[in-house]
């Protein structure tokens, strides 16, 4: 049985650069999924500094310009997170995807709307030069941590519940989409999967790929679904999506490292 096609995939905080990001899960999540839209929900990168990139991240942004390609056909969305502040020009020209604020679209005859999230986070839109450090601070403490970083992800979810940041966004998210007079809106910025509606409009969040359990949204005709990632088994099935076997190939199996390591070198070049 052929894997669905999706119209569209969202995929947000990767946090590249970072210790906890799982941007080689990330890839592998695109490469067995089929969809006509990919949107970069914000928070690719961690920060700024493209020193703490590593093989596998500079991987993941060379299969983004891959899918890119117009002969791929697929169109690839960058919606800039607060992380990704100062990386538009950059990120154009380096993987050939134009960069949004936000992004809208229809599908299925309802309004979708795509915005990362922290324009809703007060705390981090009032604070910014606070979170500037409080960045640098937690990606030292991930080069200190554990194997697994067991404390920073642990730091990671702290945070979120004390900032109350879930609620906090889908509320703004919502009131936002009404205004905007979208069905559904879909947000990141708080690592944490959810899905809420409200007078008729559904608000998800897309989670994350800093934490043990990654998450992506899938967008079709069964609907909007939140899939968790799950690593390959042994005998090499994908083991992605939700409890149903949801994933297929994008590309084509024989994706060989040595096609990966090029496009690893020509993209980090």
């Amino acid at each position: 049985m052929d894997p669905p096609v999706y119209d569209t995939l969202i995929l947000s905080d990767v946090h590249l650069g970072a210790e906890t990001s799982r941007a080689r899960e990330a890839t592998r999540a695109l490469k067995e999924n089929r969809f006509r839209r990919l949107i970069l929900l914000g928070d690719i990168f961690a920060d700024l500094n493209f020193r703490r990139l590593t093989k596998e991240h500079w991987k993941f942004l060379g299969f983004i310009r891959k899918l890119s390609n117009p002969k791929r056909k697929v169109e690839v969305i960058w919606v800039e997170g607060n992380h990704d502040r100062g990386l538009t020009d950059i990120m154009s020209h380096l993987v050939g995807v134009r960069v949004y604020q936000e992004y809208d679209w229809e599908f299925a005859g309802l309004r979708h709307v795509a915005i990362h999230g922290h324009q809703f986070d007060c705390f981090g839109v009032n604070n910014v030069h606070l979170n500037y450090f409080g960045t640098l601070l937690y990606l030292l403490i991930q080069r200190l941590d554990l194997k697994g970083k067991p404390v920073a992800r642990m730091i990671d979810r702290l945070n979120t519940r004390w900032l109350r940041l879930s609620p906090k966004v889908a509320s703004g998210a919502l009131l936002h989409a009404r205004l905007r007079k979208a069905d559904r809106i879909f947000c990141g910025h708080t690592h944490a999967a959810m899905q809420q509606e409200q007078n008729g409009i559904q608000y998800y969040n897309s989670g994350g790929w800093v934490d043990s359990i990654p998450t992506y949204i899938t967008i079709g005709e069964q609907g909007v679904q939140i899939h968790q990632y799950r690593q390959p088994t042994v005998d090499g099935d994908s083991g992605a999506g939700g409890n149903e076997a949801d994933s297929g190939a994008i590309d084509s199996a024989g994706d060989s490292e040595v096609t990966e390591d090029a496009e690893y070198e020509s993209i980090s070049g």
